[in-house]
């Protein structure tokens, strides 16, 4: 089973001025198959974790893919297996079937598009169709951990549901691990059996801290 390791771990990019990183260093194992919610204030340092984690910014400390560490991995090796859907998306043409090498059709289907959406462009997508393609490309790389800052934020009640849906199929038949950043608590309690905080820095368990 993928088990994704910290140790003592954290972003250790600096802000202009000199100004440290607010994330402190943590050490937490997330299981293959189990889906964690972080929450927390803007700015505690939720989205500077996944950027470390998915190899985005320099870091401190280690971490682990299947017992093997973040250095034994090349970069592209690593952000295929470690996915990161970031809370805007980012695009390398306008043209969106050129972003993609592959589609997995019966899952565009899943997240509410049809064919016919490859050929559009990506200008001329709303905000919530531009991230639910996002995570069709994710997805489409077959991560064994899966990072997701705010996927629904811009969705409606009925899309958020989808994608909430399609990435627990996909837990479920792939034993991924899923890291899903929310502000909503009572998404965090439908999609997480375990729901971390961020708080001055420190990332923990409300009700249950392990290493």
């Amino acid at each position: 089973m993928i088990q994704l390791r910290l140790e003592n771990f954290a972003n250790a990019r600096r802000f202009e001025g000199g100004e440290s990183n607010p994330l402190r260093p943590v050490s937490w194992r997330f299981e293959g198959g189990e889906a964690a919610s972080i929450m927390g204030p803007s700015g505690s340092g939720k989205t500077l974790l996944l950027r470390a984690i998915s190899d985005l910014d320099p870091v401190v400390g280690n971490i682990y893919l299947d017992g093997k560490e973040r250095r034994e991995f090349s970069g592209p090796d690593w952000r295929r297996r470690v996915g990161y859907v970031a809370a805007e998306s980012a695009w390398w043409s306008d043209r969106l079937a050129d972003c993609f090498d592959d589609v997995n059709i019966p899952l565009l289907h899943a997240l509410g598009f049809k064919d016919s959406h490859l050929e559009r462009m990506v200008s001329g997508l709303s905000t919530g169709e531009r991230q639910r393609l996002a995570i069709l490309r994710a997805l489409g790389c077959r991560p064994q951990a899966l990072l997701l800052d705010e996927p629904t934020a811009a969705l409606d009640a009925g899309s958020a549901a989808t994608v909430e849906r399609v990435i627990a199929d996909y837990r479920a038949q792939t034993g991924c691990a899923v890291i899903w950043v929310s502000h909503d608590a009572a998404q965090s309690r439908r999609i997480a059996a375990t729901i971390l905080e961020v708080n001055n820095g420190v990332l923990h368990a409300p009700n249950r801290d392990r290493p």
